[in-house]
């Protein structure tokens, strides 16, 4: 188990610097073919070039490297002549970034001359919290509705969740979260902020069309579950194949025979096994449910991460995108990892070497 864990957080390497590698070099070509964004704080006014040049050396936009399209940004002309090696070069921007982040754990600073660091440790408590709620909703009622339908197969129970989820899977996110904060949030809560007796926790807090500061958690329901659903409906459909699957196996038919109870065998022998390739897609659903949660966090108006990333992505602040991004990256690979260490937990015969 420990030299699989090792090879493991060793595959993260590579890994994590091509991420860097690609979002940097977009991030630079955005720069190289757009202009410098550091003009955007003045507006429609003409900026003192003296300041302009400033600003544009302390947010880290300087380098000559962003003046030429299509160049990388990875080595620059080294002013002695030697450079490194003798090459006359020296490593440039990119191995700059790498230096700051991986021996500084320096991230950079936005537009606003804000750390990035603080703005992630500002906006990663919403994101969390709504990652949360949409994997436990996937997770319980997901797998509760693949059950049912794949203990009564072909019922009326089975042919419902079948076509739910059918529909579910057909639905853009972004389509599904305007729709449910338009019907939802605003018309079916403005109905129930008419009744007095209805709490404002719920009225008010709940069935919102957006964030409510006043209600950090109960404003994230509704988003949180719209980030869910499409996983969800992949996850009631994996489980009922599984459960399909399993319940006419060898094992549980033994399990029957030696006189077991019926919430045994399925609890403990059928869903258990049933369950590996649920959690399978549980472990990667967060690296899709970071990536939804840029359209939802911006549909509801959540001050998450995802939001950050999409007001960073407009404004051009690459530092914000890169450092971001890549703290998403090392997320998610641990995530996956964690997931793989489980399947031990669900089936003792896997054994990790």
């Amino acid at each position: 188990m420990g030299r699989y864990v090792i090879r493991r957080l060793l595959q993260f390497i590579p890994t994590v610097l091509g991420t860097m590698f690609l979002l940097h070099y977009m991030t630079s070509l955005a720069v190289q073919f757009s202009g410098n964004p550091v003009r955007a704080l003045f507006g429609d006014r003409t900026p003192d070039p003296a300041l302009l040049a400033a600003i544009t050396e302390r947010l880290g936009y300087a380098d000559p490297c962003l003046d030429k399209r299509g160049d990388p940004c990875l080595w620059r002309e080294a002013e002695s002549g030697s450079g490194w090696l003798g090459t006359g070069y020296e490593p440039g921007l990119f191995f700059d970034r790498l230096g700051n982040i991986f021996f500084h754990f320096d991230f950079g600073i936005n537009l606003r001359q804000r750390e990035v660091t603080d703005l992630v440790a500002d906006a990663i408590p919403f994101t969390l919290k709504l990652l949360v709620i949409a994997i436990v909703f996937e997770a319980v009622v997901g797998i509760a509705a693949g059950v049912l339908a794949g203990l009564r197969g072909g019922s009326f129970t089975d042919y419902a969740v079948k076509i739910s989820t059918v529909f579910v899977i057909s639905v853009p996110i972004f389509v599904l979260g305007v729709v449910v904060r338009e019907f939802v949030g605003v018309k079916f809560g403005n109905v129930l902020r008419d009744q007095d007796w209805i709490p404002d926790v719920i009225s008010v807090g709940v069935f919102t069309p957006g964030f409510k500061p006043d209600y950090p958690l109960a404003s994230l329901v509704i988003p949180g579950m719209v980030l869910g659903a499409l996983s969800l409906a992949t996850t009631a459909r994996l489980t009922r194949t599984s459960i399909m699957e399993n319940i006419r196996a060898d094992y549980v038919r033994t399990a029957k025979a030696k006189g077991l109870t019926n919430k045994r065998v399925i609890g403990v022998h059928t869903l258990r096994n049933s369950l590996i390739p649920v959690i399978t897609f549980l472990g990667v659903d967060i690296g899709a449910a970071m990536a939804g949660a840029v359209v939802t966090e911006t549909i509801f108006n959540v001050p998450g991460i995802g939001r950050l990333v999409t007001m960073a992505a407009r404004s051009g602040e690459s530092s914000v995108v890169v450092g971001v991004v890549t703290m998403l990256v090392l997320v998610v690979l641990v995530a996956n990892l964690l997931v793989d260490l489980l399947y031990a937990v669900l089936d003792p015969r896997i054994r990790y070497e």
